[in-house]
C-alpha cells in the first residue's frame, strides 16, 4: 500500500480516503451535525495558566521571597484567576451564540416582512456562486422553499456565521481545566520541596509552553518544531518581564 503525504506531512491512506468518500459514508457524515472544537479554549486557558503562574513564581523568586508565598500565591491564581478566565469566556462565547440567535430572527422577520427581497438576496449569492439561467432560478426557488434552510444560507453568506456554535459552559470548562492543568506545572516543584525548584519550574514550564505549541500543530499546517517555538518564546518573555518586574519591585521596596 502506497501512503501519500500531506502539507503537514501527515501520512494519508488512500483506501481509507476512498471508504470516506462512498455514498454511504457521505451521506453519513452530512446527516450527523459537525463537531463543535474546544481547541483554542485549552490553547487559550493552557497558555494563559502556564505564563501567569510562572510569572508570580519568577517575580517572587525576582523579590527574594519565600517557596511558601510562592505556593499561597500560585494556589490563589490557579482558582482565582482560572475561574475568572472561565467566567469571561463563557460570557463571551454566550454573547456570541445570542448574538447568532439574534441574527436569525432577524433573518426570519426578513423573510415574513420582504419575502420578495430576501429571494432577490439569495439570487444574488447564487449568481456570484456562477449560477445562471433556469439553473439559478431552480437553486433560488429550492432554498426558499424551506425556511430554515432559507436562513441558514443567509447566515453562511450574509454573515459568515456556521449553524453549528460552542456551547458556552463547555468552552469555560475547557478553559478551566487547561488552566489548572498546566498552571499547576510550575509549582509543583516547590510543593515538592526540590533542590534549586525555580531552576526546575523554569524547565518544566518551558516543556508545557513547548508541549501546547506542538500540540496545537496537529490542527494547523505549521510544523511542530516552529508551532512549539513560537509558544515558547512567548511564555519565555512574559517571564522574563515578571522576573525583571520582581527584582525592580524588591530594590525599590
Amino acid at each position: 500500500m502506497v501512503l501519500g503525504k500531506r502539507k503537514n506531512s501527515e501520512p494519508v491512506d488512500p483506501d481509507r480516503l476512498h471508504a470516506e468518500h462512498t455514498t454511504e459514508a457521505i451521506h453519513d457524515r452530512l446527516d450527523t451535525d459537525p463537531k463543535v472544537s474546544y481547541l483554542r479554549d485549552w490553547v487559550y486557558g493552557g497558555i494563559d495558566g502556564a505564563v501567569t503562574t510562572f510569572a508570580i513564581v519568577a517575580g517572587v523568586v525576582g523579590a527574594d521571597m519565600g517557596s511558601r508565598v510562592i505556593l499561597i500565591l500560585g494556589l490563589a491564581n490557579l482558582l482565582a484567576d482560572g475561574f475568572s478566565m472561565a467566567a469571561g469566556n463563557y460570557s463571551g462565547t454566550k454573547s456570541e451564540v445570542e448574538d447568532y440567535e439574534r441574527l436569525r430572527e432577524r433573518e426570519r422577520a426578513h423573510i415574513r416582512d420582504i419575502p420578495d427581497g430576501e429571494r432577490r438576496e439569495v439570487r444574488e449569492i447564487l449568481r456570484r456562486r456562477g449560477f445562471d439561467g433556469d439553473m439559478l432560478e431552480d437553486a433560488t426557488d429550492r432554498i426558499t422553499a424551506h425556511e430554515e434552510r432559507w436562513i441558514d444560507v443567509m447566515m453562511q453568506e450574509e454573515y459568515g456565521l456556521a449553524r453549528v456554535m460552542r456551547s458556552p459552559i463547555k468552552a469555560a470548562g475547557h478553559t478551566f481545566a487547561a488552566f489548572v492543568i498546566c498552571g499547576s506545572v510550575p509549582l509543583i516543584p516547590f510543593a515538592l520541596g526540590l533542590p534549586h525548584p525555580f531552576t526546575w519550574a523554569t524547565i518544566a514550564t518551558g516543556i508545557v509552553f513547548a508541549a501546547i505549541g506542538a500540540m496545537k500543530s496537529r490542527w494547523s499546517l505549521v510544523p511542530a518544531w516552529r508551532s512549539a517555538l513560537e509558544t515558547l518564546a512567548i511564555g519565555i518573555l512574559a517571564a522574563g518581564v515578571a522576573y525583571v518586574v520582581g527584582l525592580l519591585l524588591d530594590k525599590a521596596v
